[in-house]
């Protein structure tokens, strides 16, 4: 169920996303998103607290990180997939 609340987040509440390393993904998020990122983001910490998620405030809007220890890489690589389908590539 979860899986479909972060396709729907990403779809409609991800500006765009960035790999700065292999282990980290970066959102930015449209300016009211972060209060529901940040739901989704604990809960999702409950389950798999290998996922580390942390926000920060730019010039461009809020972005949601998500880091991953090395051997959690490949959930990283499809959940970098799933946003990428689900916005289609860069919305800025």
């Amino acid at each position: 169920m979860r899986i479909a609340e972060f396709d729907r987040f990403f779809a409609e509440s991800v500006r765009s996303s960035d790999r700065p390393a292999r282990t980290r993904l970066d959102l930015l998020l449209d300016a009211d998103a972060e209060p529901a990122g940040r739901d989704l983001a604990a809960r999702e910490s409950v389950c798999c607290s290998f996922f580390a998620f942390t926000f920060q405030a730019t010039g461009d809007g809020p972005v949601m990180r998500i880091e991953v220890p090395d051997t959690q890489v490949e959930v990283l690589d499809a959940l970098a997939t799933r946003v990428d389908a689900a916005i289609g590539g860069d919305r800025r």
